[in-house]
């Protein structure tokens, strides 16, 4: 069940919003007719606000209808079509009845221009719409949630998509879908990178895809570092497509899962003199602000200062970035870089990962070589 919402636009000159809003509310009215039955206007009125008049005209329809037809002082005019439809009911509204609908009122109020929106399906059991790194929305083919569980943490999902495959959903955010082998290749540096019998620690990475892939590479030894046992429990029952059998275990001959928040961890990696050749920072992404400060910033900068007190002189650490639509959080992070207690250099590299339906920035970063 879900309420569809239709939005349609349309250009007219400020002059004609002004004079002739009932030929515009009328026209939008007969058009209508054809398409909702039992269309009854509730409201016809203009509502003057200083100088400006803001016309508004409401009608109603059976299936829970309703019509709000708004008129704005720069000659733009709106129509918003709310319906009622239950999962076995037909649309009462085609996306080629809308084409119509957009066609016949343009024409009879002389539009300049018109657009019209796919429906939106407000109020579903399944949520299937979320957002790219730059706050645009995505709607998905999600056609049901096979897990859901509030940890002390946060909101644990595991959805299916048709074309994604099993995918993870943290507090409502895209995380990793069965379809995102890319994600974890480009993270990692897959054939540019030798892991063969190095230490490696990967912060956070609950989804196990990354310390699946890793161990295919023969490494010396995992230490990977989750907070969350729900995410490992919900991703080792299904999320195999990415994690494998890496986390039916806790601890394997050459890697060991630890439930901890890594902070405490790294503390005690510090104090014992534990030197690492590479540490993946698999954690919170670098958020989208107007500056590079406050918690998260915090969070980040702390994680990388410790990072390097564990990471041996030509170690590497490598992590995930944001989405390349969203250059000015990427510009931070790197201003965050340029400030941490040991100098670094670093490089980039990206790929467009399906379940995020946008291209994905991932940085690998060492300490600055000193001069002699």
């Amino acid at each position: 069940m879900a309420v569809h919402t239709i939005l349609i636009d349309f250009t007219v000159t400020p002059l004609k919003v002004k004079s002739e809003w009932q030929k515009i509310s009328s026209s939008v009215e007969k058009v209508l007719s054809g398409y909702l039955p039992d269309l009854t206007p509730l409201r016809k009125e203009s509502i003057e606000d200083g100088q400006e008049l803001k016309p508004l005209s409401t009608f109603t329809a059976k299936r829970d209808t309703y019509v709000i037809v708004r008129g704005f002082p720069n000659g733009l005019v709106t129509v918003n079509v709310e319906y009622f439809k239950r999962e076995d009911e037909e649309p009462l509204l085609t996306f080629d009845d809308v084409k119509k609908i957009e066609s016949s009122v343009s024409e009879l109020i002389e539009s300049s221009k018109s657009h019209k929106y796919p429906p939106i399906k407000r109020g579903r059991n399944i949520d299937r719409y979320f957002l790219t790194s730059d706050e645009r929305i995505l709607e998905y083919d999600i056609d049901k949630v096979i897990f859901e569980e509030k940890s002390p943490y946060q909101k644990v999902q595991i959805v299916h998509s048709k074309s994604l495959g099993n995918l993870l959903l943290l507090d409502e955010l895209q995380n990793l879908a069965e379809s995102d082998l890319i994600y974890t290749e480009t993270l990692m540096q897959r054939g540019k990178i030798n892991y063969e019998n190095k230490e490696i620690v990967i912060l956070g990475g609950g989804d196990g895809a990354l310390l699946y892939e890793l161990l295919k590479e023969k490494p010396k030894f995992v230490t990977m570092l989750e907070l969350d046992p729900v995410v490992l429990r919900a991703c080792k029952e299904h999320l195999r497509g990415c994690c494998g059998d890496c986390l039916d275990t806790m601890k394997g001959e050459n890697y060991e899962i630890i439930v901890d928040d890594c902070i405490y961890s790294l503390d005690k990696m510090i104090a014992e003199g534990k030197k690492v050749d590479f540490v993946f920072g698999d954690l919170t992404d670098i958020p989208v602000a107007t500056s590079p400060q406050g918690e998260a910033w915090d969070f980040i900068k702390l994680i990388l200062n410790m990072s390097f007190k564990v990471l041996a002189p030509n170690g590497k650490y490598l992590t995930h970035g944001n989405g390349a639509s969203s250059p000015e959080s990427l510009k931070m992070f790197e201003t965050v870089l340029s400030s941490l207690e040991v100098p670094v250099e670093f490089s980039t590299d990206h790929a467009f990962v399906p379940s995020f339906l946008e291209d994905w920035i991932f940085y690998q970063i060492w300490a600055k070589p000193q001069s002699k």
